[in-house]
């Protein structure tokens, strides 16, 4: 009986968790709460209205964090207000502005964090995400023809940091800078539009993130990363795009198995065809990504070649793998790995914002080039192309901080064409002298 007694007491004294810290994320349509716990618990969570609340009762946890530290402005949440039930469990109350759709879940430990509650707070009044009418742009003879759409995802975001690199450099951070910079790249160039599938800093599901290119009808969709490897020596960019039969190097196997792993931790379900008749199934991905896949190759090789020019590749062709956010049937997918962020060199470089506007610039050379190449039908491009080729600068005029290998870059030429072009032996400019660019 004493026996008995004492593992009782101990599968009690195992149960109990301290919530060592909260942790708070604003999205365009939703809010999550998330509660760092010392151990797995046991929770419930139901809704009161007249007024709108949230109550969520954690069975045998003590707080052992404050709520005064989260900023709930622009949230749903008034107020958190905490106190014991029965003695042993811990009752937190959200005090709601307004209501909202709750969803809750545990997660287990990874790499990153320990076991965590996660509360989300989905906003009523938010809008379903309309197909946007992709912009129209006027040629100088009068001719219409719609925008090329791109989709730029910056990866992870809010609860997952991304791999941590040099000097506690987190992944998530240095992906959204250079996502903006594509962005903007994208917005000033003619015949073109694009759009942040994250605009700050939470987290995105990988599967709603092909949602959301697909409902505002992108001709392509690029994710940018900047991950880890268990081999710190590992280094350099890589392009990916979707495998059908598997990676095409243990690189690429161990970065998509660690990738698709985000949405354990964001904590969204994956979708599969299981409920779908096999042949049926087999037949409608059959059919639409191998055009898909194709077009994916084409672009990623043109993004290659051009981040070839800011640095070194860990490998000269485009990689294959299964990562979630490039499984979308009908837009053609591209990951660039900006580089290694575990890389002593690499993540140094990725830290700086020079070398986060030149990974963006050469996405972007890349990416325009191969539109170029094979632009969707009815667009300005397309129009453009059909009255035959579009000559680039004939000169450039080379300003205080300029390289040779930006400025080719810029230009969408090689570097070793733009030295035959200008006589040049070497790579020394100088401020003011004139470079003659090759069409």
């Amino acid at each position: 009986m004493m026996l008995a007694c004492v593992s009782l007491w101990l599968v009690n004294v195992t149960q109990a968790a301290d919530i060592k810290g909260v942790r708070l994320w604003r999205a365009p349509d939703n809010t999550r709460l998330v509660f760092d716990l010392s151990g797995p618990i046991d929770h419930k969570i139901f809704q009161l209205e007249n007024p709108d609340r949230l109550v969520i009762d954690i069975k045998q946890a003590k707080l052992k964090s404050a709520f005064s530290e989260l900023t709930l402005s622009n949230t749903p949440i008034n107020k958190v207000r905490h106190g014991k039930r029965n003695g042993r469990d811990l009752r937190v109350v959200l005090d709601l502005k307004t209501a909202v759709r709750p969803r809750s879940f545990v997660l287990k430990p990874n790499e990153t964090y320990g076991d965590r509650l996660v509360i989300d707070l989905y906003d009523r009044n938010v809008k379903p995400v309309i197909k946007s009418v992709p912009q129209v742009a006027i040629t100088s003879s009068g001719r219409v023809g719609r925008d090329i759409i791109i989709a730029v995802d910056a990866g992870h975001g809010g609860d997952d940091p991304g791999a941590i690199g040099y000097r506690g450099v987190r992944e998530k951070d240095v992906v959204l800078q250079i996502a903006r910079r594509l962005h903007q790249f994208f917005s000033r160039e003619p015949g073109f539009k694009s759009f942040l599938i994250r605009e700050g800093d939470y987290y995105v599901g990988l599967r709603q993130r092909t949602v959301i290119a697909r409902q505002r009808r992108a001709d392509l969709f690029v994710s940018i990363h900047a991950d880890a490897f268990k081999n710190r020596r590992a280094n350099g960019a890589s392009v990916f795009a979707l495998s059908q039969r598997g990676a095409t190097s243990e690189t690429a196997r161990w970065l998509a198995s660690r990738e698709n792993s985000s949405d354990l931790i964001g904590g969204v379900g994956n979708v599969s065809l299981s409920d779908k008749d096999a042949t049926l199934a087999g037949v409608l991905l059959d059919l639409s990504m191998t055009a898909t896949l194709t077009s994916s190759l084409e672009a990623g090789g043109q993004v290659l070649r051009n981040m070839g020019q800011i640095s070194r590749l860990h490998k000269r062709h485009v990689e294959q793998a299964g990562f979630m956010v490039l499984k979308s049937p009908d837009i053609p997918s591209i990951l660039v790995e900006a580089g290694f962020i575990t890389n002593p060199i690499d993540g140094q470089k990725l830290a700086t914002r020079a070398h986060q506007e030149r990974v963006a610039r050469a996405v972007f050379n890349g990416l325009k080039k191969y539109f170029y190449q094979v632009p969707p039908a009815n667009t300005y491009v397309a129009q453009l192309k059909q009255r035959g080729p579009v000559a680039g600068p004939t000169r450039y005029v080379i300003k205080r901080g300029d390289t040779l290998s930006e400025i080719a870059s810029r230009h969408n030429v090689s570097v070793s064409s733009l030295r035959a072009r200008n006589n040049l032996k070497a790579d020394r400019i100088r401020v003011g002298q004139i470079l003659q660019i090759p069409n």
